[in-house]
């Protein structure tokens, strides 16, 4: 239906080059360096924070990182029945194109393990357990319940996301925890494969729809953005709370309100106007529908 550079073989071949195992980058020899932030401040925005000591500003920057691969987590958690679902109905085609997607289901399996080990190491050298939206498998039931292509489209958006983040705010960065932004770089290297299967996903899929069901699903594309915004939302408060614990001091009405503030935009920035910038997203959605790229390019100053 448009024009994209992808193709299922080459992807392969680019994603058998990618070799790395969760115990490779997560466990008791390797501990977490609760010393150094893990997220760069464009995504954490901690230092927006003055009257925070930089003690605090980094122990709120490490509840916000517990975050970042929890709702990564979360979110592969329907990326992943997505995956094996489109897969089931071209077992019998193209063998790159089945071969491909399996691989792309059996790196998603991997990541929900890693961020499921990450969350475990580091509740136990925070301290405590932070709060998390959830559970995830409900989260993903009410997503998967709408169509097709606009699933993917949204999970397209979180691709790209992934690679916006990684290339233009983590790789660079040499203040980070050397261990979690290695955690990133590894996540990021199979994502960007999957960024490309997903574009070529959303042809199949737009190929197959009338302009009614393209509608729909563009439609929909918007009602999942909305509910994981309302859990974004919900997710930034408990983070909050989190760090108020963790802090032990009283903050002030004002104080706690800044922190709500500061911290539920940086989350939607994070999770959604990050991906729905991206110009390949942009480009994508486009090419389905001109007047939705519009509409979500006036969207995006909302999650600033």
């Amino acid at each position: 239906m448009f024009d994209h550079p992808y193709s299922y073989d080459a992807i392969l071949a680019a994603s058998e080059k990618i070799h790395w195992r969760v115990e490779d980058l997560i466990g008791d020899d390797k501990p977490l360096d609760f010393g150094r932030p893990f997220l760069p401040e464009t995504l954490a925005r901690v230092q927006s924070l003055p009257w925070l000591s930089a003690a605090e500003q980094r122990a709120l920057n490490h509840v916000r990182g517990h975050t970042y691969l929890y709702i990564f987590g979360l979110v592969e958690e329907f990326i992943l029945p997505f995956v094996l679902d489109h897969a089931r109905t071209h077992l019998h085609s193209d063998d790159y194109r089945v071969r491909a997607l399996l691989q792309f289901a059996a790196e998603e399996a991997k990541h929900i393990h890693l961020f499921r080990r990450f969350s475990a190491e580091f509740e136990r050298g925070f301290g405590f357990s932070c709060g998390k939206v959830g559970p995830p498998r409900e989260i993903a039931r009410a997503v998967l319940s709408h169509h097709p292509l606009g699933v993917a489209l949204a999970i397209l958006q979180i691709e790209w996301m992934t690679q916006a983040h990684y290339l233009e705010s983590v790789k660079d960065d040499q203040d980070l925890a050397p261990q979690f932004k290695s955690l990133l770089r590894h996540h990021w290297m199979e994502e960007a494969q999957h960024a490309k299967i997903d574009t070529i996903v959303i042809d199949t899929l737009a190929d197959a729809c009338t302009p009614e069901e393209i509608d729909r699903a563009v439609d929909d594309y918007g009602k999942i953005g909305a509910l994981l915004d309302g859990g974004l939302t919900t997710q930034a408060e408990f983070d909050v709370d989190s760090f108020v614990r963790r802090s032990g001091r009283t903050f002030t009405a004002d104080e706690r309100e800044a922190l709500r503030a500061v911290q539920r935009q940086a989350t939607r920035w994070t999770f959604l106007g990050s991906g729905m910038s991206h110009r390949n997203f942009l480009s994508t959605i486009g090419a389905l529908r001109p007047a939705a790229r519009e509409a979500v390019e006036q969207m995006v100053p909302t999650f600033s």
